[in-house]
C-alpha cells in the first residue's frame, strides 16, 4: 500500500476495513478461529502506541475491521507519521505477519 491514511488526533472513526490475501496466489486469507491485530507506532519509534484487536466481519474472505474508538487515546500522539502492522494469530497458535505495513499521517485536531 503506497498511500497513506488520513486521520486526525483524537477521532475515534472512521473504522479500518482490511481485507488480507496471500501475496503469492492472491487468495483471501482464511481467518476462521484467528485473531488480528494491528500494532500502532510512530514512524522511527521503537514503542507501540498502542494495538487494536480486529472484528473479523468475513472470515473466508480474509476481512477484519479496526475500531480506533477500542483504543481512544490511540490517536493522541503527535502529528507525523505513523505505522501499522497487522498480525494474524490463527487457532493452532501460528502467526502470520502482513509483510509491508500500513502508512498512516496524523494531523492536529482544530
Amino acid at each position: 500500500m503506497a498511500d497513506k491514511i488520513k486521520l486526525v488526533q483524537g477521532d475515534t472513526r472512521p473504522a479500518l476495513v482490511c481485507t488480507l490475501s496471500d501475496e503469492n496466489t492472491g487468495d483471501p486469507i482464511t481467518l476462521n478461529g484467528a485473531t488480528v491485530y494491528l500494532k500502532f507506532r510512530q514512524v522511527g519509534a521503537t514503542v507501540l502506541t498502542g494495538t487494536l484487536t480486529g472484528t473479523i466481519s468475513n472470515a473466508a474472505g480474509g476481512e477484519v475491521v479496526f475500531y480506533w474508538a477500542q483504543d481512544p487515546t490511540i490517536l493522541d500522539g503527535p502529528a507525523g507519521d505513523y505505522e501499522g502492522e497487522i498480525e494474524i494469530v490463527f487457532g493452532d497458535g501460528t502467526i502470520q505477519t502482513v509483510y509491508d505495513p500500513l502508512k498512516f499521517k496524523i494531523r492536529e485536531d482544530f
